[in-house]
């Protein structure tokens, strides 16, 4: 039985992670290597519980400093495991640093490298370091599984070939899988920052709002939250505990009472506040399309687009973080197209286990 070795450090890889891991383990044996990048239990350690991953064989626990500073960390304390375990193969999945580090410590080793979301790319953006980390470990790859048809494309203007395959996104395996088992009773879960329960309104808007573009000047977050003081329903707003502190004070100096601020949701409770929320506004890759899986007009507050596939019909718009562009794009019309499916049907996990599969056969 052929050893993977898979790296992962961060929810959205947790979520692709329990989708594809229960196919891999039937036919091959998995070694998982968790880089502790988010850390706290309710960014990492509630994951693993609600969605029945199994427990990692290594948690490093490297989180916090500079870019550089993590992930030279975590391309040191991978290697030590790929050079104890001697695995066939490193299984990675989309552009955290820990993506990047482990591409690096397998490469560096003469270990193939299966890269799931492979050629996601936002057009030349090299200032956004998660641009950085895709490019660089597509480049190292020796097998590029890609979500979308966009993703092939930029592969092959990449100089790619054979080793290119279109296989789906696991996260609307996630998505369909857990929807179809969601009552409500993990809306429970929501809680005020004090520990209270949060009782959930009728009516509501749903936001995450955590990169640092829009939350490390007050001015930004500021506007973030007049647009959405001035919404006609509520706004639950999960913080991201690097940026409670600027929440809770902006909040409460500008009387914005339109907002409740909720400590981190789980995946279920994320997925759930996304089925029954009227609107998405979220700077998320991974919460944008959800919003788009749900069929959930959603404003994403940043740059450029990362999924372009959901940027249809109004679908996903962008915004700047100022008030009157978040509340225009909120405002615009939207149309969603049932037959429209850019990111496959719900089953890529037994996909990228079976180019895992005939990857090793053509060997």
């Amino acid at each position: 039985m052929k050893k993977i070795c898979t790296v992962v450090g961060a929810r959205p890889q947790f979520i692709k992670l329990a989708m594809v891991s229960r196919v891999l383990r039937r036919e091959f044996r998995e070694v998982l290597i968790h880089t502790g990048q988010h850390y706290d239990h309710n960014m990492s350690g509630i994951f693993f519980e609600e969605m029945d991953i199994p427990k990692p064989d290594y948690n490093l626990g490297i989180s916090g400093g500079t870019h550089g500073q993590m992930t030279g960390q975590m391309l040191i304390e991978i290697e030590k495991v790929l050079l104890k375990e001697r695995p066939d193969m490193l299984l990675l999945f989309g552009d955290t640093n820990s993506t990047l580090a482990g591409a690096l410590a397998a490469v560096k080793l003469h270990i193939p490298v299966c890269h799931v979301e492979a050629g996601n790319r936002g057009g030349g953006i090299l200032e956004n370091p998660e641009e950085i980390n895709r490019i660089l470990t597509d480049h190292v790859s020796s097998l590029h599984l890609a979500c979308t048809v966009s993703g092939v494309d930029f592969l092959k203007r990449e100089g790619f070939s054979s080793s290119i395959h279109l296989v789906g996104d696991p996260m609307y395996d996630a998505f369909c899988y857990c929807s179809a088992r969601l009552d409500g009773s993990e809306l429970a879960e929501l809680k005020g920052f004090d520990g209270s329960p949060i009782s959930l309104p009728e009516d509501f808007y749903y936001m995450t709002c955590h990169r640092q573009e829009n939350t490390d000047t007050d001015e930004k977050l500021d506007q973030i939250f007049q647009a959405m003081n001035s919404l006609d329903a509520q706004v639950i707003y999960p913080v991201h505990p690097r940026n409670h502190e600027r929440a809770v004070r902006l909040r409460e100096a500008g009387g914005y009472e339109n907002i409740i601020l909720v400590l981190p949701v789980g995946y279920k409770t994320s997925i759930s506040l996304v089925n029954r929320a009227k609107k998405i506004i979220t700077d998320s890759g991974g919460l944008q399309r959800e919003a788009f899986f749900a069929q959930k007009p959603c404003v994403t507050v940043f740059d450029w687009a990362v999924w372009p596939e959901t940027m249809v019909n109004g679908c996903n718009q962008l915004a700047k973080p100022q008030k009157e562009d978040i509340l225009a794009k909120l405002d615009a019309p939207v149309q969603f197209n049932l037959s429209y499916q850019p990111f496959g049907d719900g089953h890529s996990a037994e996909k990228i286990v079976e180019q895992i599969r005939t990857y090793w056969n053509r060997r």
